[in-house]
Parts: structure tokens; C-alpha cells; sequence
């Protein structure tokens, strides 16, 4: 059995702060030639990109894949609507869940694994300012517990 290798082209740090994520899915990214390529050279951002169910099919939105700078014509409009490959049964689940109130869907980050493109999105709810403070105060306290256990090795 071959390892999987992932190229990870694009990360959203900004999904983790603002909501909580409760499942994760990969699902397949439907491209055109160009935005492959621009897609391979790292090309992507999905910081304002968000996720929607319409008709029973799955689409990404505002995630913007440059436009491939050797293409011509054939480049797509940088910020058209991606279909997103997923199975039936996770659609129909997707779409219990992202009924609930609260729920959303977001990207998590896009990569490529095996040669093709995926993107990890998940099913979040959003955090309250409370919250947010609360993870910046963990933060805070584990760099200051890294910083003191650098200056205890130190000595």
C-alpha cells in the first residue's frame, strides 16, 4: 500500500478562531485546466470563503483561485462558485445538520492528495466573544509556559 501524500495549498487559521469545528469532511474540488495549474503553484485563498447546499449539490463560495498567469482565454473568473464532490449520504447529513441553528459550513483548508485536488470543510458553530477571548487567554499561557521552559534549559 502506497502512502498518501498531501500538498497542503491553502490554510483558514481564521475558521479555527471563529467558530468551533464539530466535524470535518474532504471532499472533491470540480476545476478547470488553468486553475489546476494556479492551484499548483499555490495560488489560492479561502480566508472569506464560505459553503452552501443548493439542489442538492454542494458549492464553494468567495474562495479565490488566481488566475493561472501563462493561461489565456480559457482562465475562469477568479472568484466563480466551485462545486464541491461529495457523497449523496453526506450530503443529506450535511444539510440535518447545517439546519440546526448555529450551524455553518466552512472551509477548513485545500490541498492536494494523490494528484487531486481536496478541501477539508467542516461543520462549525460560531463562537461568542467570550469564547474568542478565552482561546487567546490559552494561547497566551502555553507561549508563556514555552518562554519560561526556554530560559529554565537555558540555565
Amino acid at each position: 500500500m502506497a502512502k498518501e501524500e498531501m500538498k497542503l495549498v491553502a490554510n483558514n487559521k481564521k475558521a479555527y478562531h471563529d467558530y468551533f469545528i464539530e466535524e470535518k469532511y474532504e471532499a472533491g474540488l470540480v476545476l478547470h485546466g488553468t486553475e489546476v495549474k494556479s492551484l499548483r503553484m499555490g495560488k489560492c485563498s479561502i480566508k472569506e470563503a464560505f459553503i452552501r447546499i443548493e439542489d442538492g449539490e454542494v458549492y464553494a463560495y468567495g474562495m479565490h483561485i488566481s488566475p493561472y498567469e501563462k493561461g489565456n482565454i480559457f482562465n475562469k473568473d477568479p472568484l466563480r462558485a466551485k462545486k464541491l464532490l461529495l457523497h449523496k449520504q453526506q450530503i443529506r447529513k450535511l444539510i440535518g445538520s447545517s439546519a440546526e441553528k448555529g450551524y455553518t459550513l466552512v472551509p477548513l483548508q485545500v490541498y492536494f492528495r494523490d494528484g487531486k485536488a481536496k478541501i477539508e470543510i467542516g461543520l462549525a458553530k460560531g463562537k461568542k466573544l467570550y469564547d474568542k477571548r478565552q482561546d487567546i487567554a490559552k494561547k497566551d499561557q502555553r507561549r508563556e509556559a514555552e518562554k519560561e521552559m526556554k530560559m529554565k534549559l537555558r540555565v
